[in-house]
């Protein structure tokens, strides 16, 4: 019955202090093409995959073209883009009992960086 015997002075001293934690560091630049452009990145299994081969995967929007993709990642990330390889994925009918919906379409974008640079926002997310 020791939990019962401490006053609340001393149930206070036991609580540990928890000290403010930083907010994580992106080397991101403010870019009117990328904040235009570039939705977020796509994490997926196969994205990690990539990355060992220096590519990353954006989702972007419907207007955006390869090159307006190279100058936007370029500008925003301080990278050389090699090349850029553009993917549509069509929406889909999804149904969950008798409802019937739809998943969205998205565009992505597969950019290859040149070797010897990475992107940080990927860094130890596996």
């Amino acid at each position: 019955m020791g939990l019962f015997n401490q006053t609340t002075e001393e149930k206070k001293e036991r609580v540990v202090k928890k000290t403010p934690r930083a907010p994580a560091k992106l080397l991101v630049k403010e870019s009117l093409l990328a904040s235009r452009f570039l939705s977020r990145p796509r994490v997926t299994e196969k994205s990690y995959t990539l990355n060992t081969l220096n590519q990353y995967v954006f989702v972007v929007t419907e207007e955006a073209t390869k090159k307006i993709v190279k100058r936007a990642v370029e500008e925003a990330y301080a990278v050389n883009v090699e090349k850029v390889r553009m993917v549509s994925l069509p929406a889909k009918q999804r149904t969950s009992g008798k409802r019937v919906g739809s998943r969205g379409a998205v565009k992505k974008a597969i950019v290859s960086i040149a070797s010897g640079q990475t992107l940080e926002i990927f860094k130890g997310k596996v």
